[in-house]
């Protein structure tokens, strides 16, 4: 009996320890984090940005976002860059509004600068190193905590977050006033699209090599980019913070194909990711971002994935005959929806947003009492 306990307490530091050094770099490197608060404002910044980066997937990790950023110079050197110059100028953006410098070191007014600068370089007609793009990104970026903030007083009533709502009003409003044929920042065209004809079966020659590779191409199509290997390394950077939320991208992006499949989607549409990002970007967010993780919840994110498809193929065909494209909407009015519910069934319990970190934390934090107290309370306030 000594001699089991002897060994045992003989191997349990080195596993304390592995333990310890995984927990550095997964979750949200909370212990890096308040290191770098001691450390020079160019290096705090460089935390800031990439943490931002990493934040259009709800993940608040750097090594995370140096990964996706990786992954966006794979796909396009030039949307890359004017993603990051939307990350930072947001960034120091909300610095000289005075925001809250919490939220400001976990990435949250960051990320909606990555997605203008990078859907705004993916959207623009003149193609690849057009230099005076960086003039409407470097505007629009500064406006994203702007709309961040004004929207956050409203939603702050319902303790719900802001998601991207500031990427899609933003870029929607500079394509709605340039245009395809602006002499200076012409868009691409978006044809309207109208309800698919009899003859367009997609269960005939459907490429299943193809529709598999969707599902990664899905996540990437997050950030715009249909490269399969840059969404396999989102999926990568995802699982390193939490293999709770790349699990729930892939269920996400999965469930977005199937309905693109049900609804007689074009194919290239399918293959291409467009049916899966929002939907990987809603199961995340119900399937324990925002709700503590259960049976319960992870099928209420499921549930969530396929509604927010079909809202996807409304929203592009409205959209459409604006000449505008989907962007975030259908995940953002979705999601939403699916936050707003009340229900009196305890494990189905919203997080207070102060609480919001990642899967796992979240639901060690809702095991305390204290939590769980806090999250039923919440809930019982919500359904009356």
């Amino acid at each position: 009996m000594t001699r089991t306990m002897d060994h045992s307490s003989q191997h349990s530091p080195a596993g304390s320890n592995l333990s310890s050094a995984v927990r550095l770099f997964t979750g949200d490197m909370r212990l890096y984090g308040e290191w770098m608060k001691r450390q020079t404002a160019v290096l705090q910044l460089v935390d800031w940005v990439f943490r931002g980066v990493a934040q259009v997937m709800f993940v608040n990790n750097p090594l995370s976002g140096l990964l996706i950023t990786v992954g966006l110079f794979l796909q396009n050197p030039w949307w890359a860059l004017n993603g990051l110059l939307g990350t930072i100028t947001s960034t120091l953006s909300a610095v000289m509004l005075g925001q809250s410098r919490g939220a400001i070191s976990a990435g949250l007014y960051g990320y909606n600068g990555t997605l203008v600068g990078m859907l705004m370089a993916v959207f623009s007609a003149k193609g690849n190193w057009y230099w005076w793009l960086l003039l409407p990104n470097i505007f629009m970026s500064i406006l994203c905590p702007v709309v961040s903030s004004a929207l956050s007083s409203i939603t702050s009533k319902w303790d719900l977050p802001v998601f991207t709502l500031p990427f899609n009003i933003l870029v929607c409003l500079h394509m709605a006033a340039t245009g395809p044929s602006h002499p200076y920042f012409p868009e691409v065209v978006f044809q309207p699209k109208y309800p698919l004809s009899v003859h367009n079966n997609t269960t005939e020659g459907l490429n299943i090599d193809q529709l598999f590779l969707s599902v990664p191409v899905g996540v990437g199509q997050v950030y715009g980019c249909d490269n399969p290997w840059t969404g396999s390394l989102f999926l990568l950077a995802l699982l390193l913070c939490s293999p709770c939320v790349c699990l729930h991208a892939m269920l996400g992006s999965a469930a977005g194909m199937l309905s693109g499949l049900v609804l007689a989607a074009p194919p290239g549409d399918i293959y291409s990711g467009l049916w899966g990002y929002n939907s990987a970007l809603s199961c995340i967010a119900i399937g324990g971002m925002f709700y503590v993780l259960t049976w319960q919840t992870h099928l209420l994110a499921l549930t969530c994935a396929f509604f927010c498809a079909y809202m996807s193929s409304a929203i592009t065909n409205l959209f459409s005959i604006f000449a505008l494209p989907a962007c975030t909407w259908p995940f953002c009015l979705s999601t939403l929806i699916f936050l707003l519910i009340s229900s009196e069934t305890p494990e189905i319990c919203r997080l207070p947003l102060s609480a919001v970190s990642y899967p796992e934390e979240n639901r060690h934090y809702c095991t305390t009492t204290e939590g769980l107290q806090e999250g039923y309370v919440r809930s019982a306030d919500r359904s009356r």
